[in-house]
């Protein structure tokens, strides 16, 4: 029995032939910068390691593989979650090394050796060592969307579901929503207001900066510099296991005064977003949300609320 869900990835490694554990640390972090998307670093995790890419259910065989899954990616693809260890992989070697090339992430000799070789490729569908493996989600983002919805008809506020899978640059992303809130504040559309704009899903952060950022803060930031103090309009976003980035920190929240309180305080919010500094910027504000380790992960979760 795999119970298996976000975070895998680093909770199993196991690198392939000629690959170090640093090596591995080194490629993750420079993926982590380049804005690549998790479908695109997972797949070149899964070809540098000796466990993930299906490898470990086919070191089951001929035992039966029951999958729990708790998805934290974009479509819930089941190879895309923990890097996929118990399921098959249809992408390969030369797909991961278009994916570094595209990057322009420096891969050490052994890695590329191991790539370009072939001999990192995974388990692939129609294996005969996987016959005896059977997937199920038992938690998703779409989910958890939909419980927020619940409560927030509960509360007599409309929500709009407006995807579990957004991806992009977070500022990028903060912009678009920033000028969906504004149509609902200004023109009643798609909806009136009093309604809850939700969404998950896993966007990107293309590192600029010396900030202490994550993609929620980041998503934040953005949204509130595009709102500029628009009256009745507040925000959260976060991380669902708490941690956004390298922070113990789940996420922020963002009201109209959120722009003045920082000026008062002498923070320029379009530098601390030039410069990656989500997490500095909230903190400074009082404004982090910290939840604590939530012990699940059904990846980003978003609701801008419009009163």
């Amino acid at each position: 029995i795999c119970l298996i869900s976000g975070g895998g990835s680093a909770l199993l490694p196991l690198p392939g032939e000629g690959v170090s554990l640093e090596d591995k640390q080194a490629i993750n972090r420079a993926l982590l910068k380049s804005g690549a998307t998790i479908s695109e670093m997972n797949c070149v995790r899964r070809h540098l390691s000796a466990i993930k890419g299906g490898r470990l259910a086919a070191a089951c065989h001929p035992a039966r593989v029951l999958n729990l899954l708790i998805s934290d990616v974009p479509g819930d693809n089941p190879m895309d979650i923990a890097s996929g260890p118990t399921v098959a992989d249809p992408t390969t070697c030369a797909d991961a090394l278009e994916i570094v090339r595209r990057y322009a992430i420096d891969l050490p000799a052994g890695a590329r050796a191991l790539l370009e070789s072939g001999r990192g490729e995974t388990v692939k569908p129609g294996d005969p060592r996987l016959e005896g493996v059977e997937t199920h989600l038992i938690a998703t983002p779409q989910m958890a969307l939909e419980a927020a919805a619940e409560v927030a008809r509960v509360a007599g506020i409309t929500p709009v579901l407006l995807g579990d899978s957004i991806e992009g640059e977070a500022r990028d992303v903060g912009k678009v929503m920033a000028a969906i809130a504004l149509q609902v504040k200004r023109h009643g559309q798609p909806v009136a207001a009093p309604c809850v704009l939700l969404s998950g899903g896993e966007t990107t952060v293309t590192v600029r900066g010396n900030g202490r950022g994550g993609r929620n803060v980041e998503f934040l930031l953005s949204l509130a510099v595009a709102l500029d103090g628009a009256a009745g309009i507040h925000a959260v976003a976060g991380d669902t296991d708490g941690v956004d980035g390298l922070e113990e920190v789940a996420g922020a929240l963002i009201a109209p005064d959120t722009l003045s309180r920082a000026w008062a305080k002498g923070i320029r919010p379009r530098d601390s977003l030039d410069n990656n500094d989500g997490h500095g910027f909230f903190e400074a504000l009082g404004d982090s949300l910290v939840t604590g380790p939530t012990l699940t992960n059904v990846n980003d979760f978003r609701a801008i609320l419009i009163s």
